[in-house]
Formats: structure tokens, C-alpha cells, sequence
């Protein structure tokens, strides 16, 4: 049965790296997509946009409808659509079907993320479960850290509809391995896991900031190939390479914020988000020297993988209440945050050029940083403790 559990929560994890590349691989596929489609840049970086907008509104709902579903057979079905959705996009001839691919996939994915951990969690017992959740979301991480990049090479290599057809094939083996390794999870209510620190205020604030970082980031990122070629001046070809550097930095942003996160939280969270507001702002001046591009672009991808990490801990340190309903909200704030960033960009490029991105990514990660300055005054715990010496007092 460990045996089982190991392989199945291994594949688990590269169900979710494949969730996260599909969300955001048209980043890296902005110009092959556009011009094939005989479409602009910032209509297919809405391919990225409207997916986002589709698992925020979609999650809640579309959760309450499947939750007596046992999971193994709902995960199967999710990796179906998941695998046809796929499927589709690389086999469509025009943006209309492309789109509507693309929302199925994200239907799936809406879903997916509410029943991914507790299935995981579910499958071993209450002292491993920490280290099965790590491997969990290891996937995750990677996910935003190799897959575009290797998507976008595999695309640049053959085309786009080949690196779609290869998250096809890949959700279709990670189904088999559920379908015949998953063990069978008894139904049952769980115990629900509270926060180690629980604190309403510092929690709500943290899901407020960490949506305006990950805007920061996206507003950029989502248009970061042809920032690369038409302000840096690097080649086609170069982008993918450029993508790679950036996933190395944002590994060494998790282990870092693996590594500091234990010791202050909160310093963590306001360092790395204060880093990429620098870094973009120095985007946005310097974005014509290729060097300079090459050190913002790790740098920025350095802080917002390290955020992520430490968002984590964070959610299930201040949680007020349920720890999976708290990660259901951060996980809400970083799709608010993917969708609103390319929205942002999507608007900008035909107004103000590709570069304005830049700079409205470090104001949007600006303002991060100042709201989680004042995280501490926001304390929910901390008020209560002034109201209980205030009463000792009197």
C-alpha cells in the first residue's frame, strides 16, 4: 500500500506541474500562437486572462456540485477533460475553439485544486502527511518554474500545437497511473486542520498583498516575450533559453524561502516582495540593455517563486479557521493576481508599448510591499491581547 501511495502522490505532483504549465503556457507562445491565428499579441495573452477569470468564478461552485464524488474517480474525470481540453487546443483551427479549449481546461483545473491536496493528504497517515504535501506542491512549483519554458522551447522547436499535444499526453499517463494505482480513500468527514497562529487579520491581509504582487508579476510576465525581443533586443530563439534562467532563479527563490520562512514569515514575505518592485522597476528603466534584462528577469522570478513558497506557510500559520479553506483563498488571490496582471498588460501594450508593462508591474508590487508593511498593525491577535492587558490593567 506505501508503495501505491508514493507512486500515486508522484503522480499527483506532475498532475499539478501540468496544471500550472497549462495555465500559463501561452506566455511563452505569444508570437508563434498570434501568428498563426493571424491574431494580435494581446488577444492571445486574453487566452491567459479569460483561463484565470474562468477558475476564480468557477471554483466554488463547481466544487459544491462535485464534492460527493468519491476522488479518485472525480480526479480521473478532471484529468480527462483535462487531457481533452488539451487535446483540442492543439488540433483547433481559429481563436474561437482555441478559447473554448482553453475554458474547459480551466473548468477542470477550478476543481482540481480543491481535491488535490485532501486526496493526497488522505493517503497516508497524520505524520507524514506534512512531507506527502511538500512533494504536493513541489509539483506546483516546478510546474511555473520548468514547464513554460520547456513549452516554450518545444514549441519554438516544432510548433505551439506540439507543446498542448504534450500536456495531452502527459494527463493522459498520470490517469493511468491513478486509475490503477490510486488506493481507495474511505468517504469520510476528516478532522479539519486550524492554523498553528490563527489570525483573521494578518491572514486577509496577506491574500490582499499577495494578489497585488502576483498582478506585479504577471503584468510582466505574461508579455515577457516580446519584452525580451522588442525592447531587449534578444532573438526568437533566445526567449527560451531566457525562460530557463529565469525557473533556476525562482528554484533558488523556493529553497531560499523554505530556509527563511521558518524564521520570520512575515520579514520573508515583505523582503522578496519589496525585491521585485525593485526588480521591475529596473526592468522598465533598463529594459533596452540586454544585461540588465537578463539579472531583472531572475531577479523577478527569484522573488515571486520565494513568495509562493512562503504564501504557503503562511496561509496554514495565520489561517482563522479551516486551513484548507484558508490555502482555497490564497490560491483564489494568486489566480485574482495572474488574470488581473495580463488584463492589465493586455490594455497597456496598445496604449503605452510593450515596455509600460514593466512599470506598472513594479507599482502594482509597490503597493504589495507597503500594504505588507503594515501586516503587523492589522494583527487580529495582536488587538486582543491589548484589549486583555488593557482589562488586567483596570
Amino acid at each position: 500500500m506505501h508503495v501505491r501511495a508514493v507512486v500515486t502522490l508522484l503522480a499527483l505532483a506532475l498532475s499539478t506541474f501540468v496544471y500550472v504549465t497549462a495555465e500559463t503556457l501561452p506566455v511563452g507562445l505569444l508570437p508563434l500562437i498570434a501568428d498563426d491565428l493571424g491574431r494580435t499579441i494581446p488577444q492571445i495573452g486574453l487566452l491567459v486572462t479569460v483561463y484565470g477569470f474562468v477558475v476564480v468564478l468557477t471554483s466554488v461552485p463547481l466544487t459544491r456540485i462535485t464534492h460527493r464524488v468519491p476522488r479518485r474517480l472525480l480526479l480521473c474525470a478532471l484529468l480527462a477533460v483535462f487531457v481533452l481540453g488539451n487535446a483540442g487546443s492543439a488540433l483547433v483551427d481559429g481563436y474561437g475553439t482555441l478559447m473554448v479549449a482553453r475554458v474547459v481546461v480551466a473548468m477542470s483545473q477550478a476543481v482540481f485544486w480543491s481535491v488535490v491536496t485532501p486526496a493526497a493528504a488522505a493517503m497516508f497517515a497524520a505524520p507524514a502527511r506534512p512531507r506527502a504535501l511538500s512533494v504536493l506542491f513541489a509539483g506546483s512549483s516546478l510546474g511555473a518554474l520548468a514547464g513554460v519554458p520547456a513549452g516554450t522551447w518545444l514549441g519554438q522547436q516544432t510548433s505551439w500545437r506540439a507543446a498542448f499535444l504534450a500536456l495531452s499526453v502527459v494527463g493522459l499517463l498520470i490517469m493511468v497511473v491513478i486509475v490503477t494505482l490510486m488506493p481507495r480513500a474511505p468517504q469520510g468527514r476528516e478532522e479539519t486542520a486550524v492554523g498553528t497562529a490563527p489570525d483573521a487579520g494578518r491572514y486577509w491581509t496577506i491574500v490582499v498583498y499577495s494578489a497585488l504582487a502576483v498582478a506585479g508579476s504577471f503584468t510582466v510576465l505574461t508579455y515577457i516575450n516580446p519584452f525580451l525581443t522588442e525592447v531587449s533586443g534578444f532573438s526568437e530563439s533566445a526567449v527560451g533559453p531566457l525562460l530557463f534562467v529565469r525557473g533556476l532563479a525562482g528554484l533558488a527563490g523556493v529553497l531560499a524561502a523554505a530556509w527563511l520562512v521558518a524564521r520570520n514569515g512575515w520579514l520573508t514575505m515583505t523582503a522578496v516582495i519589496g525585491s521585485q518592485a525593485v526588480a521591475l522597476f529596473v526592468q522598465w528603466a533598463f529594459g533596452t540593455s540586454a544585461a540588465a534584462s537578463v539579472v531583472t528577469l531572475a531577479a523577478a522570478g527569484f522573488a515571486l517563486s520565494a513568495m509562493a513558497s512562503a504564501l504557503g506557510v503562511r496561509a496554514l500559520e495565520t489561517a482563522p479557521g479551516s486551513t484548507d479553506m484558508a490555502t482555497a483563498g490564497t490560491s483564489t488571490a494568486f489566480n485574482v493576481g495572474i488574470t488581473a496582471g495580463a488584463l492589465l498588460g493586455s490594455v497597456l501594450i496598445p496604449a503605452s508599448g510593450v515596455r509600460s508593462v514593466a512599470l506598472a508591474g513594479a507599482v502594482l508590487s509597490l503597493l504589495a510591499f507597503l500594504v505588507a508593511l503594515l501586516e503587523p498593525r492589522f494583527s487580529t491577535r495582536r488587538r486582543e491581547a491589548a484589549r486583555a492587558l488593557v482589562v488586567t490593567g483596570r
